[in-house]
Formats: structure tokens, sequence, C-alpha cells
């Protein structure tokens, strides 16, 4: 039996990385490689029988090479007006302040908006173009020439290569722990891949076709349940309804992010719902080393920072019909400032940097303006002086800040700690559950990254960095095809929010950057964080314009048998080939 255990633990320990790496690239691959052709709504023609494409719901218009429709005229300023469209399908143009004016036929936006018709006539300063949207058969037409993802690299292989990373990862912890240790292990494993084949499967009921996205987050999420094994056990189960939970809020938000019109209204009561999440921790928060950012319910703790991640972002993408409008954007920078300074005052110094570097993608995005940008950092750095002044148990973390060997019993006992194991570990880690790394306090959370590179090596701890990264930048690259502002910003400010949580967390742990005390998103053991994850996956979900890529996105009308168009029926997206 002992011969037996050493085979698996020597083998696997080999096999774990190499499935890890081969599931990376084949989900990096299939995201950033696979064709994302962008989607087209409507036509622009000029008086010089010039033609320009509308590819988007919102469409900036300007002199700018920036804007979405660029027109090098010197009547016409950097951004000019904005084209939108609404999920019904109507258009509306906005004048952005200019001296030139904005015009649909002799009518002229005083500020308002102005309804555009097929055939409109459209003035921008002294520049014309008659407006021409397509219908729904050309929306039909031109979505049967996008190519659908999946083609190229089977997502079904991609996910059986997880669940047999997550069987070898098994036997690793069975050979090794206690028998009822073992058993509650195993039963947490089988559970999670019962979870995520039959969301696998819902989806391809539902039609829909990309899934790296999620397939990256289960990974994490196994990840994630390796460390749950290894620092508490008996809470498997608990974390499993943690992790269900947050797919469920994951699919309810995807759901409720389909209707733009639904989600502008609600901006502002999310908004102070997060705010009203924010006062009740100042009010009734429990402090844990030094920062009170915790909250006692019923006996759960939860941590409401975690949850008002979500209501920002959902509050700051919000531009819609008010693209480059000074106003809109003050009162997101009043909405940030009470938020950073809430988290300030907790003492939660890692979330309130993670708030401000959101807040700094949101605000160029929504301004497209360095100097804002500019602005807002010196304003950080004046009260980040005050908070570390005021804060001595902040203080203290910049001044251990790399000097952690020189007090290796005192302020910095984790971080040696900490990078000790991750030495033990090499490149292929001691075996899940054979570490010793999860009995020094906040090792599961923390310091998870140094946990992962010690029992399963920095090969597979690497690797789920760089599934972060590549969530990332795919949501760099959907930007360019984006169908709404709301989403593109939505979704570049929630993967900035996960890496620049990531980064406080890795290089925190290691000693690169002042220890912050931040989680690993998906990994680290923690309920809020891993909800939270989930929620801001959703909005990196809805921005995949992919062909029947993200449930977040409505498919096309399909037409009736006898080829006629459903006339009580809206065309919301052309993305799905004509059925018969």
């Amino acid at each position: 039996m002992a011969e037996l255990t050493n085979v698996i633990l020597t083998a696997s320990k080999w096999i774990l990385p190499a499935l890890a790496v081969w599931l990376l690239l084949r989900c990096v691959r299939s995201m950033l490689q696979e064709n994302c052709e962008p989607e087209l709504w409507a036509w622009l023609e000029f008086q010089d029988g010039s033609k320009a494409p509308l590819k988007h719901w919102e469409c900036i218009i300007g002199r700018f090479s920036g804007c979405d429709v660029v027109l090098p005229h010197a009547s016409v300023d950097r951004t000019h007006a904005a084209l939108i469209r609404s999920d019904t399908g109507n258009w509306r143009l906005y004048d952005l302040g200019t001296d030139g004016g904005t015009a649909v036929g002799a009518r002229r936006d005083t500020g308002s908006g102005l309804d555009v018709h097929d055939g409109s006539v459209l003035f921008f300063s002294d520049v014309g173009a008659v407006f021409r949207p397509l219908d729904n058969k050309q929306l039909l037409e031109n979505s049967s020439r996008r190519a659908m993802p999946g083609q190229y690299i089977s997502q079904g292989m991609t996910l059986l290569l997880l669940t047999i990373f997550q069987t070898l990862l098994t036997l690793q912890f069975v050979s090794g722990q206690a028998r009822t240790h073992a058993a509650n292990i195993a039963l947490g494993f089988a559970a999670l891949c019962l979870l995520q084949w039959s969301f696998y499967l819902l989806m391809r009921a539902m039609d829909r076709r990309g899934f790296e996205i999620e397939t990256l987050a289960f990974f994490l999420c196994t990840l994630g349940l390796a460390v749950t094994a290894t620092a508490a056990p008996e809470e498997i189960g608990k974390h499993l309804l943690l992790l269900a939970a947050g797919i469920v809020l994951f699919m309810f938000l995807g759901w409720w992010l389909r209707d733009l019109r639904r989600t502008k209204i609600m901006r502002w009561p999310i908004g102070l719902a997060a705010l009203g999440f924010l006062a009740l921790n100042l009010v009734a928060g429990t402090t844990t080393n030094g920062a009170t950012n915790w909250l006692s319910i019923g006996g759960f703790s939860l941590q409401p920072s975690e949850f008002v991640k979500i209501g920002y972002i959902y509050v700051g993408a919000a531009s819609l019909d008010r693209l480059y409008r000074s106003r809109n954007l003050l009162l997101f920078i009043a909405f940030s400032a009470v938020c950073v300074g809430a988290l300030a005052l907790m003492g939660d110094f890692g979330t309130a940097l993670i708030f401000f570097a959101t807040f700094l993608v949101i605000s160029f995005m929504r301004s497209g303006s360095f100097a804002t940008v500019f602005l807002a950092v010196a304003g950080a750095a004046l009260v980040g002086f005050l908070v570390l002044t005021v804060k001595p148990y902040i203080a203290q973390r910049f001044a251990t800040w790399g000097n952690i060997w020189a007090d290796p019993y005192g302020a910095g006992w984790q971080q040696t700690r900490a990078l000790s194991a991750a030495a033990g570990g090499g490149l292929l880690g001691v075996g899940a559950g054979r570490g010793w790394l999860h009995t020094i306090f906040a090792a599961d959370t923390d310091m998870v990254f140094c946990l992962l590179s010690e029992e399963l090596g920095l090969i597979i701890a690497l690797c789920a960095v760089l599934a972060l990264a590549g969530l990332s930048l795919f949501s760099v690259r959907t930007a360019a095809g984006g169908r709404s502002v709301y989403y593109v910003i939505a979704a570049c400010a929630a993967s900035a929010m996960m890496l620049v949580q990531l980064a406080l967390n890795v290089f925190g742990s290691t000693d690169i950057l002042p220890f912050t005390g931040v989680t690993f998103p998906f990994v680290s053991r923690g309920g809020s964080s891993l909800i939270s994850c989930w929620a801001l996956l959703a909005f990196l979900k809805a921005a995949d314009t992919r062909q029947n890529a993200s449930f977040s996105v409505k498919l096309a009308t399909r037409r009736r048998g006898n080829g006629a168009a459903d006339a009580n029926s809206e065309v919301i997206l052309a993305e799905e080939v004509e059925e018969t």
C-alpha cells in the first residue's frame, strides 16, 4: 500500500503541472486567437460617398483618432457627438458640448438628445451624413458570417482535462490524509466536478458555446478547494455551498445585464445600497488584524467590502446616455471618494487601494482624459500620506516592507515562513496536504500563493496567476468589439480589480510590495471573496459578443417556419444563423 501511495504521489506530481499548463493554453488560445469579428448595426453615409460602420451601441463621433467614427474636419470637435442605440433598437444622437453643434435635419440638440431614424440627415457642425440602420434580415445575414467559439478547440475536452486534474488532486489528498478527512475531501471534489459539468451542459442546452471564462474560474476554484482541504477540511461542505451561491449570483447578474434599460435604472439604488453596506460596517463592524471590515450576522462572518465591489463597478460603468459628460463623472468621483474614504477609516488599506486602481480605469475610460487620472493620483497620494500618519497598523506594514528578514520572529514572521515554504515546494510541490505552511495564520487567505507553491509547486501557482491575467487580456480584447460602453467599462474594471487584488496578494506575500492582507481571487479561503469574484466574472461574460458565446447576450429573434420574421418579437442581437 505504501508503494502504491508513493507511485501515485510521484506520478501526479509530474502530471498535474502538465495538465494545468495544457488547460491554461487551451483556454487562452481559444479566447485570444479565435476570430472575434465585430458586430455591425448601422452605417453613416457621407456626402463624398464614403461610409462609416457603426459597430457599437454607443458610438463616439469626432476628430480624435480614438473615436468610433473619425471625422478629420477642423470644424468638428475632438469628441463631438454620441450616437446611441437602445436595446429596443431605437437610436438617439447627443451633442457633447461642442461649439459647432449637432443636429438631425433642422433640429439642433440642446442636451436632451434627438431621435434618429432610417434616412435621417445628421449634422456634426457643417459635416453631414445620412443614417442607415440594418434591418432584421441584414442583421441575421451579418451574424451568419461570424465564427462561433469552440470550432478549433473543443471546450468539452478542455473541461475533461480539468476533471482529470481534479481526480489526480483528489488521489494526492486521499493518499495522505486521515481516513475521515479523505472521504470528506473526495466527496468535495466529486461535488465540484458534478457542479461544473452540470453548468456546462446547461449552457450547451441554451446553445451557448463560449465556456473558457468559466473553465478558468473552475480551475481556480479547484485550487481554492484544495486550499480548504489542506487548511480546514471540515469546512469543505460550507465552501461548496458558498461556491454554488457564487455561481447562482453569476447567472443572475448575467441575466440582469441583458437589459440595459433595467441596468441603468437600478444603478443609483445599487450605489446607495453599497454605501449603506459601508456605513453599517463602520457602525457595527468588528476589528480583525487592525481592519474593521467584518460583520457577524446570525453566526456567519462576512466582508461587506467584497459585495461593495460589485455595486461599485455596476455604478461606475453606467455611463450610457451621458458619455463624456462632466457632471456624471463628478458624481462618480464623489461616490468613489466616499467608498475609498470609508475603507480607509476601517483600516482596510488593501481594499481601498483596489478600489482606487479600479476608479482610475473607470474614470479614464469614461473621460478619455489623462489629466483626470493625474489629479486623482495626486489626491490619493495626499490621502495615503494622511492614512499612514493616523493608522499605525498600516504604517507598520510599510516599515516592514523589504526588511522581513531583519525581524523573522517578529514583524516578518508570516512572510519569512511563507517564502521558506514556497522555496521548499520547488517547481512540483511536496504534494497536496503534505505542507506545513497552513499552520501559519492567514496562510490560506493572504499568503495562499506561497501555500500553493509549497504543496502543488511553483508551476501550478504561476498557472493560477496566468489564468487571471488571461481573463484580463480577454476583457481588453473584447473592448474593441464591445456592444455597449457599459459592458466594456464593466468588464475592464472588473478584470482590473481582480488583477490588482492578485498583484497585492502575490507580491505582498513575497515581500515585493507592502503586505496589505488581500485575498487571491477564487483561490483564497473565504465565502465573501468567492461570491464576489463570481459576480465580477458576470461583467466579463456580458462583454463577450462572440456568436452564441455568452448567456448574458440575447440571441437574435428566430424566424418562423414560413421564413417570415415574427412581428411581435424584437430583434435585440444578430447572433444566430437563421433557422428553418
